[in-house]
């Protein structure tokens, strides 16, 4: 098989709380269980070749790339992105521009990694912001939040943007046939809301190409009523991290309350099957990351804390994201909106 037919992804070997073991065992096993991707672990090569020597895996699919520095998660984005041009996440992001690359996954600095695809990546043109949209997990599967943390003071018409590529996202790598989207909003009338809201939903009910059905209460988003959640990054991290937080705090009560008296222990041991799998439906890390819309290439920012069944999941996205060319699919559908 030619280089040509493989997706190519840089994945930052350094970033990350569990750096790098969990990022190096995580990108092992996306080459192991698909074919179809290369990777290329960019960091020091004194730490990730240790790492490596412990486990099996097709040595043509995988290369060390050497980055000297490493961007911490308290370093200053932008100077680190400027200063430390050897480090994991520039070389990395650099492979992409440079066009040995299609994608890059990292568990590092966010910051670092939105400030780099802005400027070493680059936004396809005509987009306004490049939002981070993260998969959440629903009643029914599953929706796209866009924008959870690019993008803290949006303007209306970068939502317009946000719900055309979030659509273009859910049909094409997610099998969404004709998503729906829906805006995040204190009510349901289309009078309600703040100032970006009340701007943003005539032009969303205008957009062509959409499949617009009105405002959504964050109550509703885990029922999955919309297949694209769009709002302004501030209100889209704190719905990623009460979502977090909330599934994490039901996972302990459950937890205590089972193993609160001998009965609830043995109703415990009979429910654990089925609990176990309604869990595992609820898990976001299946998903991988969160994809950067709005390049011109692949960037996917994982949670700091993932281990490498994440980091499995994050290279794996970037396999359908670049077969089904979906900065040439944002290209051509782009339209940029007027502002009310």
């Amino acid at each position: 098989m030619g280089d040509f037919e493989y997706t190519r992804v840089a994945v930052d070997a350094m970033g990350g709380d569990n750096a790098p073991e969990e990022i190096i065992k995580g990108a092992v096993q996306a080459v192991c269980d698909n074919d179809r991707v290369r990777v290329f672990l960019v960091g020091q090569p004194e730490k990730i070749q240790p790492v490596l020597s412990r486990l099996t895996y097709p040595e043509d699919r995988v290369e060390i790339v050497p980055a000297s520095e490493v961007i911490e998660t308290g370093d200053p984005p932008v100077q680190s992105v400027r200063r430390k041009k050897d480090s994991s996440i520039v070389v990395g992001q650099k492979m992409i521009r440079a066009g040995n690359a299609d994608a890059f996954v990292s568990a590092g600095s966010t910051g670092a990694v939105l400030v780099g695809g802005q400027l070493l990546v680059g936004r396809i043109r005509g987009i306004e912001r490049t939002p981070l949209a993260a998969l959440i997990p629903t009643t029914k599967g599953f929706s796209l939040l866009i924008d959870c943390g690019a993008n803290v003071d949006a303007r209306s018409s970068h939502l317009v943007q946000f719900a055309q590529m979030g659509s273009i996202y859910m049909e094409h790598v997610m099998g969404v046939p004709n998503p729906s989207v829906a805006l995040v909003n204190i009510g349901l009338e289309e009078e309600k809301g703040n100032a970006l809201v009340k701007e943003t939903y005539p032009l969303l009910k205008m957009c062509r190409g959409i499949r617009f059905i009105g405002s959504i209460e964050a109550r509703e988003i885990p029922h999955g009523y919309a297949d694209v959640i769009v709002c302004e990054a501030f209100t889209g991290n704190v719905i990623l991290k009460l979502y977090e937080g909330t599934a994490s705090a039901m996972l302990e009560t459950i937890k205590k309350g089972i193993m609160s008296s001998v009965r609830s222990k043995i109703g415990g041991a009979l429910v654990k099957p089925g609990l176990k799998k309604a869990l595992k439906s609820l898990d976001a890390s299946k998903y991988g990351g969160a994809p950067m819309l709005g390049l011109n290439g692949l960037v996917v920012k994982t949670h700091g804390s993932a281990k490498a069944a994440e980091v499995r999941n994050s290279i794996l996205q970037c396999i359908t994201f670049r077969e089904q060319d979906i900065p040439g699919k944002i290209r051509d559908c782009l339209t940029v909106p007027e502002e009310p």
